[in-house]
């Protein structure tokens, strides 16, 4: 799926909220500046979250206590050791909600395998999201969503 705009990126993560289970695991795969955060931040704003969203770059972890679910977002680009999950409490967070892993590979060794996958690739004037997704329902309810939003009118920058 092809987005044109940080806009559009958020726009489509404000949607995908309405079709994410309650608990599972999400990778975020991409080079620096792809939109991982702001593709989370859509997310929270479909859960209704109105405060700052911070990319968890320098904290690890950034947890968003929503009233219909938690949500957990980690940064695992400066961790020096996966076992640096375990005094993050990671354990302890599987199951009690959405956990969104950007730079999952620098913590494999103790990450669960994901539910979904998103990787996120520059290109030309915007971004190019791909899914990889292990329940075949959800992979339907997301294919349905990124068709139904590539049906609306999107426009790259200073066209609209």
């Amino acid at each position: 799926m092809k987005l044109y705009s940080q806009q559009q990126q958020e726009a489509f993560g404000a949607q995908l909220a309405g079709v994410l289970p309650k608990h599972a695991v999400i990778f975020l795969e991409g080079d620096l500046g792809t939109g991982k955060t702001t593709l989370v931040r859509g997310v929270l704003r479909g859960f209704g979250w109105s405060g700052t969203v911070k990319s968890p770059t320098y904290t690890i972890l950034e947890p968003y206590e929503l009233p219909q679910q938690n949500l957990y977002h980690f940064d695992l680009y400066r961790l020096a050791d996966a076992e640096e999950l375990e005094y993050l409490g990671l354990r302890e967070l599987l199951g009690e909600g959405l956990l969104f892993f950007e730079w999952p590979e620098r913590g494999e060794a103790l990450l669960p395998p994901a539910d979904i996958t998103v990787n996120i690739q520059h290109e030309k004037a915007g971004r190019v999201l791909k899914f990889t997704i292990r329940d075949p329902q959800l992979q339907h309810q997301i294919a349905a969503l990124t068709k139904n939003f590539q049906n609306t009118p999107l426009y790259p920058l200073g066209e609209a």
